[in-house]
């Protein structure tokens, strides 16, 4: 093989494929000559492709592959041994070995958060959180790698003026000056150096060695653009050798000569890079000859390749697609056949690109041999395919990994990071004890077993004080209906403050080591994930996800003494931006003929079905990401690239991908509810292929889309129907209160779900005191107000009436909410409540309170008891009755009363006149009344019926035994809602009698 040769294999062409024949061609039949070549490519991956097509090229057989190499990796003992003595190469051997990623993080986050002590102390806001500062710290190491990679010097910043840019920019400016002046020196008393100049150095002291020594065996460099200035200079190196060899991906070698100038300016042109290369290699684009290997491989078509050449078109030239359809004839014109292996696929929805994906990649499982790869940016559309394709019990690799933040064992330390933090807090603490991880000691479901007693006896409802000693606190004072469960808790609750208590502890403190943190959280995580036959590190640790953590966790016992003391409370913040950059990577059990890859890791592969997936603009080409550190001007001032110059890399990608013989262009038209621009690269190629008149080839293909929703959909369709459950008679409830009997009258199924399935609605997690609980709080008040005086008012009935309204709020006072709005309302409630007690004491003989009252009424399947208690109830100066129920919140109107929509009060008479009360003798009711004591505008208000309450107990009597006659009767159905216009202003069922699928109107019926 010549020297000092460079080549390109063309688009459309199989990449290793091609270079493994050529180089097979090139040695000959002596199998040692392979073996001697060195062959570098971009990245590991392309490097286990390569060896596949070299050993796809011998079918199998035995044979001596060459050195496959990715670029930079460099064996620094084999450049030692072989120029060790050479000043250069022995240089950049001795440079220190390169900070650990983790570390430099942190240490750049402790000058970031130095900075902005220094920018409070002036005034201005700035960053102050270590989870910031961290996050900021990445962004930073970021910046210094770029600025390396490019060969600029920090130094180059003094050149930069402050008052050309925003305020906040020339700020940073500062403090970037201020870290290039410091970091060097902190690189120093670390001995270490960056890693991108400790790999430049290795790759440039490899060209160094080569130069002085050259091998006299092949050298080739495969499949890179050069974009890096190192690799650049590698491949200046390679050049220079008696056997170098370049060979470039995709190089466009067809286009005229106006055209490919103008590439030279079109950073986002997908030949941007390698017109860069070649132009800083001092090779004209005609001096780049044919692969050998390449002309063996036929092209998927070389109209495709013509027509993409066309759709890429530098913006400048773009003029020339108005002449497609006039010069069809024209060598370099598409011809037909040039959407030919093209697909188009549009989604609704990000979902339905996925499963649309997923059919498509399934498919080809249908032909022996065949492969397909799902190339994207987008890793929640990866996720998302991969997620569908289990469905057919196929597991494929996501190359780009899976965030270690969102594995088992990661969340199981999130949330127990949480629970500290909020110091065991209900909804944090029962995140954590659900975790599958989560054992305490015990056997799992003996655990969760425990974890359900404390949550429905405990947790539901007012949240307990802060830490263990509250939580225990909560447990103590459970009813003695509880007293066994209360006492198993206790032992239960113990037990977890032994696991739990330190960690809580630890970040209970205003400043803690970071590494103190670090342990005590693993120390309880492990405690809390022991059970009864494994240890808790046996449990956590183990699997990819849990060898990942625990390698984080390695690295941050080293790292984390960089940062000072932190509050904390801010841990959880700060672990989880030490997480978010890790990713876990399964080592088996991937699919071999299907894979999901990035467009870094697609570069050189080889595929049968290529699905370019995400391409909207946005996500492909991405946005490029705000740098908080330099604005774009400054990043052009300063010399580094500008962020098309990204884009002109991915189209590169994208070009080389539309070498497979199938090609998928799918993207969604709309991503949570709002709609998408089609990627640049899609409009490009609908607008060639408008004006070559292949608009019919290059539409979107409906097919995948409706394949996938036929998986789910059922053949057909019925309706959802309203339950209506008919139980025997002898388990129908033969006692209902008179508050339920309105619930009866509303929503039978109500009834049915609470006291034959004995279903009890949970309180909230963590509540705040609810209305009910407000409601009962300002009843119990008066109520023993009025029992206290139930004759004569006190000489100072608002202050007695205050103390008691105190005692019935105890449990709640310490609760902000209540101070602001609750005990406001009742004091005005009070000073009204007396006013009117005044006036009314004047006209009564008695009263009584909270009176309980029962009544027997016949039905056909025997006697249905009537219970009731009455909030008051009056004796009036003329013998007769004044029945009285406190509403604090919703209330029937007198017109309810009246037409009998609200029965409560006209039953409790009924039992009142039944002798129902035993404490009451039978009399007369003159007066049935609702008293509002919201503590509103008005503070309260009464409704009263004083006329005609005869013939309203006489009414709800016979509603009463028509009820209960109905529902003696087996055939008589539970329903649920049966009259909408009454529905109940609350229905804890609603959900369980499904009436969202079968009532007309809105989810409540």
């Amino acid at each position: 093989m010549d020297g000092g040769r460079i080549y390109s294999i063309p688009v459309g062409v199989p990449f290793l494929d091609a270079l493994a024949l050529g180089l097979w061609a090139a040695v000959g039949e002596d199998p040692l000559a392979l073996a001697r070549a060195t062959v570098l490519l971009p990245t590991q991956r392309a490097v286990r492709s390569a060896a596949e097509a070299f050993l796809r090229l011998g079918d199998g057989r035995p044979m001596l592959l060459p050195t496959l190499q990715a670029i930079a990796d460099v064996d620094e003992q084999e450049l030692d041994l072989a120029h060790g003595d050479d000043a250069g190469v022995a240089a950049a051997l001795d440079l220190p070995p390169a900070i650990p990623a983790l570390r430099r993080q942190l240490l750049l986050a402790r000058l970031v958060l130095a900075y902005a002590d220094r920018l409070e102390a002036d005034g201005v806001a700035a960053p102050r959180s270590p989870e910031q500062a961290v996050r900021l710290a990445a962004a930073l190491a970021g910046l210094i790698d770029q600025v390396q990679a490019e060969g600029l010097a920090f130094e180059a910043l003094t050149g930069l003026v402050p008052s050309e840019y925003a305020e906040h920019w020339g700020l940073t400016l500062r403090f970037l000056t201020i870290v290039t002046e410091l970091w060097p020196k902190w690189l120093e008393e670390q001995g270490a150096v960056d890693p991108v100049v400790r790999r430049d150095a290795l790759m440039r002291a490899r060209a160094t060695a080569w130069q002085a020594a050259p091998p006299s065996d092949p050298v080739i460099i495969a499949g890179s653009t050069g974009s890096v200035p190192a690799t650049a200079g590698l491949m200046t190196a390679v050049l220079g050798l008696p056997q170098g060899t370049l060979v470039l991906p995709g190089l466009d070698q067809d286009s005229d000569d106006s055209v490919w100038a103008s590439v030279g300016t079109d950073a986002a042109h997908p030949q941007h890079g390698l017109h860069r290369l070649l132009v800083g290699l001092g090779i004209p684009r005609g001096d780049v000859g044919l692969w050998p290997g390449a002309a063996t491989f036929v092209p998927a078509t070389a109209a495709r390749a013509r027509m993409l050449r066309e759709a890429m078109r530098p913006a400048a030239t773009t003029e020339a697609w108005r002449m497609l359809a006039t010069r069809p004839s024209e060598p370099d014109a598409p011809a037909t056949g040039a959407f030919d292996g093209i697909r188009r696929l549009e989604a609704p929805s990000p979902r339905e690109e996925a499963g649309a994906i997923a059919m498509l990649m399934r498919e080809v499982l249908e032909t022996p041999g065949r492969t397909a790869a799902l190339v994207t940016p987008d890793r929640s559309l990866a996720r998302r395919v991969a997620s569908e394709l289990e469905r057919w019990d196929l597991t494929v690799d996501d190359s780009a990994g899976r965030p270690l933040a969102e594995s088992a064992p990661a969340a199981f330390l999130r949330l127990i990071g949480d629970l500290a933090a909020e110091q065991a807090a209900p909804v944090p603490l029962l995140a954590a004890l659900k975790h599958p991880l989560a054992a305490g000691g015990q056997a799992p479901d003996a655990f969760r077993r425990m974890v359900r007693r404390l949550e429905r006896l405990v947790l539901r409802g007012p949240r307990p004080a802060p830490g263990f000693t509250g939580l225990r606190r909560a447990v103590e004072v459970l009813e003695d209906k509880h007293a066994e469960a209360r006492a198993g808790l206790l032992v239960w609750v113990d037990g977890l403050a032994g696991r739990l208590g330190p960690l809580l502890d630890t970040l209970n403190r205003p400043a803690v080591a970071a590494t103190e943190m670090a342990d005590a959280h693993a120390r309880a995580a492990e405690a809390l994930a022991q059970s009864d036959q494994q240890s808790g590190a046996d449990r956590l640790w183990r699997g990819d996800a849990g060898e990942a953590l625990a390698r984080l966790f390695d690295e941050m016992r080293d790292a984390l003494d960089a940062l000072e003391p932190v509050p904390g409370r801010a841990w959880p913040g700060l672990f989880e931006a030490l997480l978010e950059s890790r990713v876990v990577r399964p080592r088996w059990g991937a699919h071999p003929r299907l894979h999901i890859l990035g467009a870094l890791e697609a570069r050189l592969q080889r595929f049968d079905r290529v699905i370019l997936g995400g391409l909207n603009e946005g996500t492909w080409p991405a946005d490029p990401a705000p740098d908080p550190w330099m604005s774009r001007p400054m990043r052009r001032d300063f010399g580094l690239p500008a962020p098309e110059r990204r884009i002109g890399l991915a189209a590169h990608d994208v070009s080389m991908a539309f070498g497979a013989p199938e090609v998928v262009l799918t993207r969604a038209t709309r991503v949570e509810g709002t709609p998408t621009v089609p990627s640049r690269w899609l409009l490009r190629l609908e607008t060639v292929a408008r004006a070559l008149g292949a608009e019919a080839e290059f539409r979107s293909d409906p097919a995948p889309v409706a394949w996938h929703g036929q998986l789910d959909r059922p053949a057909s369709v019925e309706p959802g129907k309203a339950p209506l459950p008919c139980p025997p008679v002898h388990v129908r409830p033969r006692t209902l209160s008179v508050t339920r009997i309105d619930t009866w009258l509303r929503d039978p199924y109500s009834i049915y779900a609470s006291r034959i399935l004995d279903l009890r609605a949970l309180d909230d997690l963590d509540s705040d005191p609810n209305a009910a609980e407000r409601g009962n709080a300002i009843h119990n008040a008066l109520d023993a107000f009025v029992a206290a005086y139930p004759r004569d008012l006190p000489p100072d009935p608002l202050q007695r009436l205050l103390e008691y309204g105190q005692a019935s709020f105890a449990d709640h006072l310490d609760r902000p909410g209540v101070w602001a709005f609750w005990w406001p309302r009742f004091e005005r409630v009070a000073a009204w409540f007396v006013e009117v007690e005044r006036d009314r004491r004047r006209g009564l003989s008695a009263t009584v309170t909270e009176q309980k009252g029962r009544l027997a009424v016949p039905g056909p399947a025997g006697d249905f008891t009537l219970t009731g208690i009455a909030d008051r109830i009056d004796r009036m100066g003329d013998g007769t009755y004044a029945i009285v129920d406190y509403k604090t919140g919703g209330y029937p109107s007198k017109n309810d009363l009246k037409n009998g929509a609200a029965p409560q009060l006209p039953l409790e008479a009924l039992i009142l006149a039944g002798g129902g009360f035993p404490d009451l003798p039978v009399a007369p009711v003159s007066s049935l009344a609702y008293w509002r004591v919201g503590g509103g505008d008005p503070p309260g208000a009464i409704d009263a019926v004083e006329s005609g309450v005869a013939e309203l107990v006489a009414e709800a009597e016979a509603g009463l035994r028509t009820l209960i006659a109905t529902f003696d009767d087996e055939q008589t159905p539970y329903h649920s809602v049966p009259d909408a216009g009454r529905k109940p202003r609350f229905n804890d069922y609603a959900h369980l009698a499904r009436i969202g699928e079968w009532a007309a109107g809105d989810e409540d019926g």
